[in-house]
């Protein structure tokens, strides 16, 4: 496994310039590897590691997760080259159809990722899928839906270190939780966490607060609806490529960043500041994003990753 994971990347720190009294920040997790990106590594990291290390006699991965998953595209990639089989199970009966025609679901497929297609009523009842599955399977590792679990938070600890000790602000997307939590539990005692939301989920602040143990974050709303593409963020998204050659998906770092700009704005902020972004990966998506912009429409992100 140690050609996949190492804990002892360099991942780049990048400055966005600003003419404004603070600094910012954005390291660039997206870069760690091109189809196990970004925090998707960290929370794979342990998981995989210490089931491995268990020597399971029939190795096997099964999973969680939405038509255009970050997660379910990573542990397809990670089965086909750990040699290793896949289930995922896919949120949306209406998809087993026309999975062909969706980039993520698609790619995991061609990765020999076995998809379970169940309906959103079920898919709620993960306790029962899973339990279901462990039975059939014994020996698998059972993942939850966007990696998220103490070992995963665990990983997570291996995007601070000595270079994030010195900035004053550090801000994450929010999905799951489990990555805001890793930030939570491993940063310095003087350093400020801000998670952005991406779903509308009341017991997010709850749970991770209980992955971390600490209640040193603060949860921010995004800017449009949740789950949906807005025309001002793709417009963003594209002026951030063109202005600073950084790539932005527009479920997550894409939201997280355009927020910031305008937090920044609003002097939310205080005065000489550091904060750091991270860029937690989610490039997959923008495929599956613009085929949909298109059939409505839509201006599209304008660039190639």
């Amino acid at each position: 496994m140690s050609h996949i994971f190492n804990s002892n990347i360099n991942i780049p720190i990048v400055e966005i310039p600003l003419q404004k009294k603070v600094k910012l920040f954005i390291k660039r997790e997206d870069l760690i590897h091109t189809e196990i990106s970004g925090n998707k590594y960290w929370k794979l990291f342990y998981n995989v590691k210490n089931y491995l290390d268990s020597k399971p006699k029939n190795s096997l991965f099964i999973t969680f997760g939405g038509a255009f998953s970050n997660h379910i595209s990573a542990v397809s990639f990670l089965g086909k080259i750990l040699n290793i089989k896949t289930i995922g199970i896919i949120r949306g009966e209406e998809l087993k159809d026309l999975f062909s025609e969706n980039p993520t679901l698609s790619f995991a497929r061609n990765n020999g990722m076995e998809l379970h297609f169940v309906s959103r009523e079920e898919y709620r009842n993960k306790d029962f899928i899973k339990n279901k599955f462990q039975k059939e399977f014994p020996d698998s590792l059972i993942i939850e839906e966007g990696g998220t679990n103490d070992l995963a938070v665990e990983g997570i600890k291996f995007m601070l270190g000595n270079r994030t000790m010195d900035f004053d602000y550090l801000c994450a997307t929010v999905g799951t939780g489990g990555t805001l939590a890793g930030i939570s539990k491993f940063c310095e005692a003087t350093q400020k966490i801000v998670g952005f939301k991406t779903v509308k989920d009341n017991t997010l602040e709850n749970r991770i607060f209980k992955l971390s143990g600490k209640q040193n974050f603060e949860l921010v709303e995004p800017t449009e609806r949740y789950g949906k593409i807005a025309d001002e963020n793709i417009r963003f998204i594209n002026w951030f490529y063109d202005e600073y050659k950084i790539p932005l998906d527009p479920i997550y770092t894409g939201k997280m960043m355009q927020k910031i700009f305008k937090l920044i704005h609003e002097n939310y902020f205080p005065e000489n500041s550091k904060i750091l972004a991270f860029h937690t990966g989610g490039l997959q998506g923008i495929a599956g994003a613009n085929q949909l912009l298109k059939k409505q429409n839509r201006i599209l992100i304008n660039f190639e990753t």
